[in-house]
């Protein structure tokens, strides 16, 4: 059986000090509130950025909110569209803000993060529309935005480690626009909700329980059915060959640790250029999990690396 980290044995010890809600005793709204409750309450001090605007663009459903970041850099800078995660019900700008500021920073790019579309309000597959036409968006105004179009990414963790790869996917079939990297961290990929560690991690290292995944699957999708489309599980595409280089960010101790080791596996099949760091110990979630955790960091810092080695 894998090991805990002591920093993570210390962060799940205060969880239950908090005496925070199961994900799935709650209602969306319930946990869409503990979710920003627990977010403030953390004080994170990111790193700096030169500045911040709010935006609203066209989108499918209306208009979709965007927090664009800026690096202090000069000149054109690249662009990476961010999806925040949260099982496509909860997060928000707001709760992933602190990692969109560091990516801004880490990386030297524009960051846009996306407020998309999500269940149980809307159902799959708006939060996948809505992704990529804000990428579209994005690649359209780079150059407006100070930003160089011929250098786009996208990042996202968990479920929103499963939009990047699927408008990764999109865009790759659209022919437009050509991203220089997907990351994913600890993504969803497959909404059938099988492999190992659904079961060996299913209770007990943290929030993200087998329970919560199926909350999130039944408030996310219309069906059951619906997790056999590769726009909610990127790992039933028919072929991979010819998407962007991926880094793929896993977590040892987490329900969706082989979802990512799956995915990483396929992507390289197809020919792929793939990066694949698994962080022992680590339970779902880390990659936020700045100052208590080290690891988050340097996961941050991982991706970081691999996006300035792509837009060089």
């Amino acid at each position: 059986m894998p090991t805990l980290h002591p920093q993570i044995e210390q962060v799940l010890k205060a969880t239950a000090e908090a005496k925070l809600r199961p994900i799935e005793e709650m209602t969306p709204a319930e946990a869409r509130a503990q979710m920003e409750a627990t977010t403030r309450a953390r004080k994170i001090e990111p790193l700096a950025v030169a500045r911040v605007e709010e935006r609203r663009i066209p989108g499918p459903g209306g208009e979709i909110p965007l927090r664009l970041y800026w690096p202090e850099a000069a000149g054109a800078v690249p662009a990476i569209v961010y999806y925040h995660g949260g099982g496509h019900v909860i997060g928000s700008l707001d709760t992933h803000d602190a990692v969109a500021r560091n990516l801004c920073a880490g990386a030297e790019a524009l960051v846009a993060s996306v407020d998309y579309r999500m269940g149980p309000e809307h159902k799959f597959p708006a939060a996948v529309e809505d992704s990529f036409a804000a990428l579209d968006w994005v690649a359209t105004n780079a150059a407006a935005l100070g930003a160089d179009p011929a250098r786009l990414g996208v990042h996202g963790d968990s479920a929103g480690g499963n939009l990047a790869a699927v408008v990764a996917l999109l865009a790759r079939d659209a022919g437009r626009p050509r991203l220089r990297l997907q990351s994913l961290v600890y993504p969803v990929a497959d909404y059938g909700l099988t492999g190992d560690s659904y079961e060996t991690f299913a209770t007990g290292y943290g929030l993200l329980t087998r329970d919560a995944m199926l909350w999130f699957r039944r408030h996310y999708l219309r069906s059951p059915a619906d997790s056999e489309d590769w726009r909610a599980s990127p790992l039933k595409a028919r072929d991979l060959a010819g998407v962007a280089p991926a880094i793929v960010i896993t977590a040892e101790c987490d329900v969706l640790h082989d979802d990512g080791v799956r995915y990483a596996e396929a992507l390289r099949r197809a020919g792929v250029p793939v990066e694949h760091r698994d962080f022992p110990g680590m339970i779902h979630a880390f990659f936020g999990m700045m100052p208590v955790v080290d690891d988050a960091m340097n996961a941050q810092r991982v991706v970081w690396a691999a996006f300035k080695r792509a837009f060089a």
